[in-house]
């Protein structure tokens, strides 16, 4: 007999005089990614020999969380509550209103300062994949982004997740169907797409990783990003739980397909080989 895991919700208490709130496993796990993201950055700049570039990440990297905030919050009210109203709550970001956020104010920065765009996204890719894969262990912290009703090994029950996976909210919330028989107080188990999508995350981070020292233009390897993530995220949203679809495809796959074809014309674009700085440091900060 199959036994779910029950997941609660993970917070710390943070007490600071008479100011008391919780710091939420997803705001944990998405400060993390961040962090990972500009190590991952900044190390692989500096092996490359491109310090200066590397001293102007943190800047980078801040347009980026304003931009993925921004980006997530309004891909969350444009198709999925279709609510101005919901700008304001605590929850509801979502990936790809976040990835193309990020991407413009990344780029409205890099401009600004006159630096090279194709240079910070050929190593964008990589920080991308190992923030996602930390990020996504926020998801499942929180109950959120879970997958179909599933009774098989592995299944996972969320109580009190975003929403609970009760036969009621997932009715109301996503349509779901289930036995007219069921109690709508009955908490089901669903998919832990949360840990595939880690999983996923680490072995994009591994082929990117494993591919930095390419001898194409820069920016190229953000277009092998673009190809992994399309495919990444097309084939896990069938395993998802989703109420936004078109025909069979949800809206977040017809993006992943976009995304996909787009790393193609610039893998394609940025294929003509390019020298790189004599200054470039093997295995610099600890990183091979």
């Amino acid at each position: 007999m199959n036994h779910p895991i029950v997941v609660h919700p993970f917070t710390i208490p943070i007490h600071l005089g008479s100011l008391q709130f919780e710091l939420s496993g997803f705001g944990i796990a998405v400060l993390m990614a961040f962090v990972i993201a500009q190590v991952v950055s900044e190390r692989e700049l500096r092996r490359r020999g491109y310090a200066f570039e590397a001293d102007h990440v943190a800047d980078v990297l801040f347009a980026a969380v304003v931009g993925t905030l921004l980006g997530g919050k309004l891909y969350y009210v444009a198709f999925i509550t279709h609510d101005v109203r919901t700008l304001m709550s605590r929850g509801g970001f979502v990936y790809w209103g976040g990835f193309i956020g990020a991407v413009i104010a990344c780029w409205v920065t890099i401009r600004v300062r006159k630096l090279n765009f194709a240079r910070y996204a050929d190593v964008g890719g990589i920080a991308i994949a190992a923030g996602y894969a930390v990020g996504r262990t926020g998801c499942w912290a929180v109950g959120d982004d879970y997958g179909k009703w599933y009774e098989g090994p592995l299944a996972v029950r969320f109580p009190q997740g975003i929403p609970p996976t009760t036969v009621e909210s997932m009715r109301n919330v996503f349509h779901a169907a289930f036995p007219v028989s069921m109690d709508p107080r009955t908490v089901v188990s669903v998919i832990p797409t949360q840990l595939i999508e880690v999983a996923l995350g680490l072995a994009m981070f591994g082929i990117l990783w494993r591919l930095r020292r390419h001898t194409h233009a820069d920016g190229w390897l953000f277009g092998v990003y673009g190809v992994l993530a399309g495919i990444e995220r097309f084939a896990v949203e069938f395993l998802r739980i989703k109420d936004d679809r078109i025909s069979v495809l949800s809206v977040a796959q017809y993006i992943a397909l976009a995304v996909f074809v787009a790393g193609i014309l610039v893998m394609l674009a940025r294929r003509a080989p390019a020298a790189r700085p004599t200054t470039e440091i093997v295995g610099a900060q600890g990183f091979a």
